[in-house]
């Protein structure tokens, strides 16, 4: 029965249908990744829990979650590009715009916790210095900050995949 429907069906609406489906499962994974590792970040990143460990943790961590953002850019372009609704559809909503915008500005606030990992490790691993508690603070600071704006982005999107 499947086989019969599947028949009726021109080759160029699966190809379409299944690139979207690849597309949005893709996205969806890198997008769930990158609030995983957004959290352990922010969970990590404490005063009283920082140690040598720690450090080095939160470094990979915040390596994985920039993967993952990476990720998620590329494929909401490919979306953008090769999706159902085509940039056409994109390129008029003003919503599509507010989402795009949000995002950047996270990436942009991610910028500086990234840099401040990456010079806590290598500091930790030259000398043996942990940060010191008012920076691990503020740098937990911008981390919630990245967080709180993505909570908004699931809600644009919803809207989005009803047409809005």
């Amino acid at each position: 029965m499947l086989a019969a429907r599947q028949s009726r069906v021109p080759a160029c609406i699966c190809i379409s249908i299944m690139t979207e489906v690849v597309l949005a499962y893709l996205h969806l994974i890198a997008i769930l990744t990158m609030t995983v590792f957004l959290s352990a970040e922010v969970a990590l990143c404490r005063p009283a829990w920082m140690n040598a460990a720690v450090v080095q943790r939160l470094a990979r961590v915040d390596l994985i979650y920039m993967g993952a953002a990476l990720t998620v850019l590329a494929t909401g372009l490919a979306r953008f590009a090769l999706g159902a609704k085509g940039w056409e559809w994109y390129v008029h909503n003003p919503l599509f715009h507010v989402k795009v915008t949000l995002f950047v500005v996270m990436l942009v606030l991610s910028v500086r916790p990234s840099i401040t990992l990456a010079r806590w490790r290598r500091t930790q691993a030259g000398t043996g210095v942990l940060p010191p508690a008012p920076e691990v603070d503020a740098t937990r600071r911008r981390m919630f900050w990245t967080a709180h704006l993505m909570l908004v982005l699931p809600l644009l999107g919803v809207l989005l995949a009803r047409g809005y």
